[in-house]
């Protein structure tokens, strides 16, 4: 697979020396005596690093460079899982040497070689050893081949570049353009309508994925008579991916000028230029547009600032972040063909006319062929210009069996349009994009989701002092969406989908790395390289049979095994618990794990083996209570058991998750306690429920050193505390991005409920001047707190007040400028 290696390999390389870099690891390192060992390893990498341009260049051509790649992956894959280890163990005696301090200190007295008696470090050390030589010799056997293969060092970079595509121009035939009215009559409006004039140049951006029609739709509000008559001056730029100022500003001027120059120079270009604009309404139309450099923008726009008010410039983009760029206004987002005008486009394409009158057995087969372009008029275009005049019944057939990237490119521009929208994205996002093609056709995924599991396969590594790597993956996920490789779902506008052949183009870049399970056996297609797959999904089924799930268990390194669709909404699944051991005990490299919506009881005690694993998703699902061997999983990030409605605990030993980032509980009712070490998870930032629980100790101070809690956090069980002085120990006013905030009591009134008490709580449970909405229920006080009516919440919309039967007042909620929505219920 031509892509592969440039969106795994260098992202890969990028993860392994920033983590052969981490200090933790060397000093780690360091006491097992395996430093030197990794000092080898690092260089090596760098070595290979070096020649990885040239060889992700040669792949192409030369198939024993695409096996060499091919080999290193696997290999890369590998030294990432052995470095995982090391830190995961290093984790493992740090907690030990905390839970056990009259060991530690002891064993700090003994020599290193006198301490081997523990049975875990010795098994570890073991391993470990033989692992780390086998590893070497994998490296350098591999560094050995590259010089084998000629693989130059530092190249400069990829050179691939895409086959070279005609430019386009303004000339268009609009007997052939099928549903683009309504489009064009509001480019039309933005066009004549007269604005004031000011410093700027009016942009009007055209923005959409590769292949939708957004040159067709300029040429069309280009060539309008009415556009001719109101601009004195129109030119036409073809821009591309080579933006390049002096050559852009010079076929302007040569657009607006009858005089050819032979002028090279930008200052005098764009002297010239700003003469034959000043005072002239001009139309630019800048075609194709993918720089997003501020600097070059300005510069280009310099000469056109003379033209007389009135003047206009559109560009097409595929990317909405070139448009903010460039556009004084909101980008004009242009939307897919109905199903009727692309049949119009394909059928004129193929048999020279609007419809199948003359050829009826066609129509069926051409109907779902165009299905399959899902609107996309490039498409349609493509595949019925492979079938022009072609009106044999089988070669149609063909065409509809075929994939897409299997049609010969000579004949289609499909591929080549959309990989050029992938060849333009940096590797980080490159990677996240192919890991998508786990996701089958029209699946809707939800952003934050996505990003806990692009997180959960180290996606997202950010070196000291940046972003959150939530953070960081939201800005990943808003660039893929404003590139059109993502758009919202039109079912459900909280959920994100892939066009048809979007999706198409994340399988053709991940090769054999990802899969979905049902794809395959649904379009009957032969795996032949099981043990390279890393990424895989399942759709799941209201009763598994143990055959499907025969082809995982030749799956040797699988990272990621999900259960589609995530977050299903009611647990009536049935999976035998002999698939689930016998997955689990198989896949010791598992990062990401989701069996969501399965009548699950119980997880075998080998869950806690799985030390990589980042990602666990068991929500809507039957499980009463977790392993205590999860304990052991050092590195879980996300911990998800929304409506586990027979949940009834959670682990004693959770303060060993110190990873844990977030912790989903919403919706569990028989879930009556929490842990008594779930203050030590102080990197959570969610953290759904918190009940307090009169029999615990610390009660609500475990929520003191929580800083970083985000969203939407339930503090139920208020009745329970012992000592106000808890409330404000709880800390909520420094926890600045919850955003959400319940606050619930007993909802029994029956019996004494001390009034002064719970009013001192609530008073000093006071959060954060950033939150957005507050519910309080069951609340025994006479009045609301002061802090309620202060407009020092300036960001707070709702306000819901529900069967707080002893208050007899309310606070005057008027002084809450942005509050919307106001509940009032059971305040007798």
């Amino acid at each position: 697979m031509a892509f592969v290696g440039e969106a795994i390999l260098s992202a890969l390389f990028e993860t392994l020396f920033f983590k052969l870099a981490s200090s933790d690891l060397l000093k780690f390192a360091r006491q097992e005596q395996v430093h030197a060992e990794l000092k080898k390893w690092e260089k090596i990498l760098l070595k290979i690093h070096a020649v990885l341009d040239d060889a992700e260049e040669k792949q192409m051509t030369d198939r024993l460079v695409k096996i060499w790649l091919d080999e290193l992956r696997d290999l890369a894959y590998d030294v990432e899982d052995i470095l995982d280890e090391f830190g995961t163990e290093a984790l493992r005696r740090k907690l030990m040497a905390e839970t056990e301090p009259s060991t530690s200190m002891v064993c700090s007295l003994i020599p290193s070689c006198c301490t081997s008696f523990n049975p875990s470090t010795v098994r570890f050390n073991v391993k470990m050893g033989s692992k780390i030589e086998e590893i070497t010799a994998r490296l350098q056997d591999i560094s050995g081949q590259k010089n084998d293969l000629h693989l130059r060092e530092n190249a400069g970079g990829s050179s691939y570049t895409m086959k070279s595509r005609l430019p386009t121009t303004s000339l268009v035939d609009e007997s052939r353009v099928y549903g683009r009215e309504t489009d064009k009559e509001a480019i039309l409006n933005l066009l004549l309508k007269d604005e004031p004039s000011d410093d700027e140049v009016c942009v009007i951006p055209i923005v959409g994925m590769g292949g939708i029609g957004k040159t067709t739709l300029a040429q069309l509000a280009f060539n309008d008579c009415k556009v001719k008559d109101h601009f004195d001056l129109r030119a036409w730029v073809c821009v591309s991916d080579d933006f390049d100022v002096v050559r852009v500003t010079k076929t302007i001027l040569q657009s607006v000028s009858l005089d050819t120059h032979d002028v090279n120079d930008l200052n005098l270009l764009q002297v010239m230029l700003k003469e034959k604009l000043s005072g002239n309404r001009f139309l630019l139309v800048l075609d194709d547009v993918w720089n997003e450099n501020c600097e070059e923008w300005d510069i280009l726009c310099s000469p056109m600032r003379d033209g007389a008010p009135g003047s206009k410039v559109i560009i097409t983009t595929r990317n909405k972040g070139v448009a903010s760029v460039a556009g004084t206004g909101s980008a004009y987002p242009l939307q897919e063909l109905s199903h009727g005008d692309c049949l119009s486009l394909f059928t004129q394409q193929a048999l020279g006319t609007r419809s199948f009158e003359a050829h009826p057995p066609l129509k069926e087969l051409g109907e779902e062929i165009v299905r399959r372009c899902k609107g996309l008029p490039l498409a349609a275009k493509a595949l019925g210009g492979m079938l022009r005049n072609e009106v044999n019944y089988d070669a149609w057939v063909n065409v509809l069996k075929s994939k897409i990237w299997d049609l010969p490119q000579e004949k289609s521009s499909v591929l080549p349009a959309l990989k050029l929208s992938y060849h333009h994205l940096p590797s980080n996002l490159k990677r996240c994009f192919a890991y998508c093609s786990i996701f089958p056709k029209d699946y809707e995924f939800d952003k934050d989701e996505l990003i806990l599991l692009w997180m959960a396969e180290g996606f997202l590594q950010q070196t000291k002092g940046e972003d959150q790597p939530e953070d960081l993956g939201a800005k990943y996920f808003c660039d893929l969406l404003s590139r059109s490789f993502f758009q919202q779902s039109s079912y459900n506008s909280s959920k994100f989908v892939m066009h048809d052949l979007i999706n198409d183009l994340a399988h053709f870049v991940a090769g054999e790395l990802c899969f979905n399970l049902d794809d395959k056996l649904e379009n009957n297609e032969i795996f032949t390289s099981f043990e390279k797959a890393r990424h895989s999904s399942f759709n799941r089924q209201s009763h598994e049979v143990l055959k499907k799930f025969e082809t995982f268990y030749r799956v040797k390194f699988l990272r990621t095994l999900i259960a589609l669709p995530i977050n299903a909404l009611s647990p009536s699944n049935f999976i035998s618990p002999k698939v689930i051991h016998d997955l689990l005990i198989q896949k010791s490299c598992l990062r990401v794990l989701s069996l969501s919506g399965y009548r699950i009881s119980e997880l075998p005690n080998s869950i806690g083996d799985l030390r990589h694993l980042r990602y666990l998703n068991l929500s809507y699902s039957s499980i009463k209570r977790l392993p205590d061997s999860i304990v052991h999983l050092y590195n879980l990030q996300t911990l998800i058991l929304r409506d586990c409605y027979r949940l009834t605990k959670l682990p004693i030993e959770i303060g060993n998750l110190l990873n844990l980032r977030h912790l989903d509980i919403t919706d569990t009712s028989q879930l009556l306690e929490m842990p008594s070490q779930i203050g030590s998870l102080t990197n959570l930032q969610t953290l759904s429920k918190f009940i307090v629980d009169r029999g615990s100790s610390l009660g609500i101070r475990e929520l003191r050193n929580l800083l970083d809690l985000q969203g939407k956090l339930s503090i139920s069980g208020l009745h329970n505390v012992v000592n106000v002085q808890d409330a404000k120990d709880a800390n909520l006013a420094d926890k600045q991005n919850i955003e959400e905030l319940t606050m619930e009591w007993s909802n029994d009134f029956r019996n004494a409920r001390n009034e002064t008490e719970e009013m001192h709580v609530l008073e000093l449970l006071q959060p954060h001047r950033n939150l957005k909405k507050l519910t309080v229920a069951f609340y025994g006080g006479s009045q609301l707190p002061c802090w309620i009516k202060e407009p020092s919440y300036p960001m707070m919309t709702h306000l819901i007040l529900k069967n707080c039967k002893m208050c007899t007042s309310l606070p005057s909620l008027g002084r809450l400028p942005l509050l919307k929505d106001l509940h009032i219920e059971g305040l007798s």
